[in-house]
């Protein structure tokens, strides 16, 4: 495992290349996401301190996903073939399963109010770092239809 330092707005990775690294980030920021065939963004996921941040592609399978910086960050890289051999830390990797499968259930079912509260829940100390724009692309929803949402929230 490597530790480097990254700053705002660094690629880390590029949806095609060809990727076989895992991110777990000691300080800073991080964020997954994929753009479209219109050239709209939809994030993925952000990755806080003590997060793992990796596309899940097979080693010689082309990424799916960009991985870029929101913030000057501290990150230590690994290989996904050492991060599985060195004995990967279950609660880190059950984190990020169970948070990725309560996301796809809230996309599914949920409304915008309740989509902005679970992120809020699963994201409480990113809620000021990250811009309004990216929240609104994580939760899939508008920038206009997040701004009525947390109005709303505001005045109870």
């Amino acid at each position: 495992m490597k530790k480097i330092a990254v700053k705002k707005g660094d690629i880390l990775q590029r949806k095609g290349e060809i990727n076989s690294k895992a991110y777990i980030v000691e300080s800073g920021l991080l964020r997954s996401y994929t753009i479209d065939d219109k050239g709209k963004e939809h994030i993925y996921m952000f990755g806080p301190e003590n997060w793992l941040v990796a596309d899940t592609s097979e080693p010689q399978i082309p990424c799916q996903l960009f991985i870029d910086a929101i913030e000057d960050s501290v990150i230590n890289v690994t290989t996904k073939e050492e991060l599985l051999q060195n004995g990967p830390d279950l609660k880190v990797l059950l984190r990020r399963l169970n948070t990725m499968q309560n996301r796809i259930v809230m996309l599914m079912s949920s409304n915008a109010r309740e989509r902005y509260e679970h992120f809020i829940e699963t994201y409480p100390k990113i809620i000021q770092r990250v811009p309004l724009k990216m929240i609104a692309s994580y939760l899939g929803i508008t920038p206009e239809a997040l701004s009525r949402v947390r109005n709303e929230l505001s005045q109870k």
